[in-house]
Formats: C-alpha cells, sequence, structure tokens
C-alpha cells in the first residue's frame, strides 16, 4: 500500500506562486496515475489536475488551466506547480494515486490512495 504525503503548503498572495509536492513511500512512477484534489472550507472535495503513469496526459479542472500545471519524476514525487493564485484557491490539497495509470483519471472514486493533505491559503 503507497503512502503519500504533501508538502510545501502555505500562504500567499494573490497573483502569486506556490509549489506543493506530494513524495510516495514507493516507486510511482509509471505503475500509479496521480493527481490532486482540494476541498475548500464547507465545500465538497473537488478535482484539480491529474497526470497518466508515464507522465504523457495531463488533465486540469477549467478554474485552474493555464494557472496550474502538475508534473512528476521518474521516482517518487509529483508536483503541482500553482500560479496566478486567487482566493477563491484557497482549500486543502490532497494527492491521490490510481492504478489507472494509462489515463489520467479526474474522478475521485477512481483513487486508491490518497495523502493527509496540505493547507494552501490565498490572501488579497
Amino acid at each position: 500500500q503507497v503512502q503519500l504525503v504533501e508538502s510545501g503548503g502555505g500562504y500567499a498572495q494573490a497573483g502569486g506562486s506556490l509549489t506543493i509536492s506530494c513524495s510516495a513511500s514507493e516507486q510511482i512512477f509509471v505503475t500509479y496515475a496521480m493527481a490532486w484534489f482540494r476541498q475548500a472550507p464547507g465545500k465538497d472535495r473537488e478535482f484539480v489536475a491529474s497526470i497518466s503513469g508515464n507522465g504523457h496526459r495531463t488533465d486540469y479542472a477549467d478554474s485552474v488551466e493555464g494557472r496550474f500545471a502538475i508534473s512528476r519524476d521518474n521516482g517518487y514525487t509529483v508536483r503541482l506547480q500553482m500560479s496566478s493564485l486567487r482566493p477563491e484557491d484557497t482549500a486543502v490539497y490532497y494527492c491521490a494515486a490510481s492504478l489507472y495509470n494509462a489515463t489520467a483519471p479526474t474522478m475521485g472514486e477512481l483513487f486508491h490512495y490518497w495523502g493527509q493533505g496540505t493547507q494552501v491559503t490565498v490572501f488579497s
């Protein structure tokens, strides 16, 4: 069972940038598609971005398209580079791993492992 640990969350000013990372307890390249989800207070969890097992496919929520970029190395790490941040990006961000590695899944139900989350707060 792979364990995921997020890091890099914190505070950022609106219009600024922040990068969060997800470190896995085992080799995840190819085996797992990876994704970031987020949940704001009082709201449902929502999909943010995903990347296929080999990194060739990505998908983004409309709300972050063009502002966020998901990437992965060939080992244990996935990152989410966030720019042009907005206050509405404030949420707990969760890393997730899926065995449906040929695609870049967007539905939470397709993910098998989840991290504990990292808080991102954007202030104006």
